[in-house]
């Protein structure tokens, strides 16, 4: 599959089943989850890296494991619920100071079994779309937080 590094990507390399890892970094996947209008998310512990921090639910892509099924091990320790991941909204990467960059890939979740219970946050919550910005999220979620707003991924949510 694709490089994801140095240079564009076909449309049909956005979505593939099989991502290699970035070569200068990780691979970060975030489910978009939505009922009602809300969109379920959790603030990072205290003590912890980026703590306090707000973010839609997701992690790290591991060795060998496609994206979606990232995704659905990660809804599935964090919040124990079954999802089923749906298309890929929007990729990008980002660099915290410091750090590698990282490839963030966000998903919208199809539907989900199960009530989200809370196992790795602080807190979980269901904000509105236009109140997403009165939480402090971190940095890397910003930009899609803002496109999300603009209604730039309408056709995909």
């Amino acid at each position: 599959m694709a490089a994801l590094v140095g240079r564009r990507r076909r449309s049909s390399e956005r979505t593939g089943r099989n991502v290699r890892r970035q070569r200068n970094g990780v691979i970060v996947v975030a489910g978009l989850i939505e009922r009602d209008g809300h969109f379920l998310v959790g603030q990072r512990k205290a003590g912890r890296r980026h703590g306090m921090k707000w973010e839609f639910p997701g992690g790290k892509v591991e060795p060998g494991e496609s994206p979606q099924a990232a995704l659905e091990r990660e809804l599935a320790e964090e919040l124990a619920i079954a999802a089923k991941v749906g298309p890929e909204i929007v990729r990008y990467e980002h660099s915290y100071p410091g750090r590698r960059p990282i490839l963030l890939i966000f998903y919208k979740v199809q539907s989900f079994s199960g009530e989200p219970v809370n196992r790795v946050f602080e807190e979980i919550r269901w904000q509105r779309r236009e109140k997403l910005l009165e939480l402090d999220f971190l940095d890397g979620d910003y930009d899609f937080i803002r496109r999300l707003l603009r209604g730039e991924f309408r056709g995909q949510m």
